[in-house]
């Protein structure tokens, strides 16, 4: 795991297999009752997509073993049904939650000092951006050019491990111009995790339910369809398979009415 851009994730997927019953098993004597005891037991626990993440990995640890180890001389989890997964998110963020959330961070359109400032900072780019929470908090200014309205994003930085530029909105450098001058090299001072944190202690003093950061991408994507064609607004937010816009594309019928007027 250690060389893997996702090594702290599957690290932790580790630890918390390592708990489970399937891995006190032997595993040359693991056999499909077993994945299906295994997969029963977690959807008990957590929903059909979690149990898939988990599912790739162990999938991957039986090829292992059985490609590289030369341990066993199957993997015992072809032919075990995979859980469905659960209907992607179709959340958008209306105006009066991004009040809501702007108010609770206490943040006025002015320099952001304080951390909360910044977080409600970064709420509002990322609606303007479509890009991920991680994207935004390993953002560097070296990267950004407010002149061509871009940011570099390299290879590092991206979820798929993809270098790619992002253009940016008037309204984007605008918020960038209200973060606090500092000697961080990043553009924002919080982590990912930090982010995430400060994030949801906002909602608490909101009357806002169930918003997650990342929902900012279902409605940025939703936004930014109504200006970009849509092979452009593909390689804006990262997704190299059309199709995966579709997840995040969250128009209601009623606004698409609209415009058959």
């Amino acid at each position: 795991s250690r060389g893997k851009k996702g090594a702290k994730w599957e690290q932790g997927q580790i630890s918390r297999l390592l708990k489970m019953p399937i891995a006190k098993l032997n595993i040359q004597k693991i056999a499909r009752s077993d994945v299906r005891a295994w997969r029963n037991s977690r959807l008990k626990k957590v929903q059909g997509s979690t149990v898939n993440r988990e599912w790739n990995l162990l999938s991957h640890i039986f090829a292992t073993a059985r490609d590289e180890w030369e341990l066993i001389g199957a993997n015992p989890m072809t032919g075990v049904k995979r859980p469905k997964e659960n209907p992607p998110r179709d959340r958008l963020i209306p105006e009066a939650e991004i009040e809501q959330i702007c108010l609770a961070a206490g943040f006025d359109e002015t320099t952001a000092t304080t951390i909360q400032e910044e977080v409600c900072v970064a709420f509002l780019f990322a609606i303007e951006t479509a890009m991920r929470a991680g994207e935004i908090c390993q953002m560097e200014w070296s990267n950004v050019d407010t002149e061509k309205r871009t940011v570099f994003l390299p290879s590092e930085a991206t979820k798929n491990g993809k270098k790619r530029s992002v253009a940016l909105s008037a309204r984007a450098v605008e918020l960038l111009s209200l973060l606090p001058p500092t000697n961080h090299a990043t553009c924002f001072r919080i982590s990912s995790a930090k982010l995430d944190a400060t994030f949801r202690k906002l909602k608490t003093k909101t009357t806002i339910v169930d918003l997650h950061f990342h929902d900012t991408r279902h409605e940025a994507i939703t936004r930014l369809s109504k200006k970009l064609p849509v092979l452009a607004l593909a390689r804006n937010v990262g997704h190299t398979n059309i199709n995966q816009l579709m997840t995040y594309y969250n128009e209601d019928a009623e606004d698409l009415a609209k415009l058959l007027e």
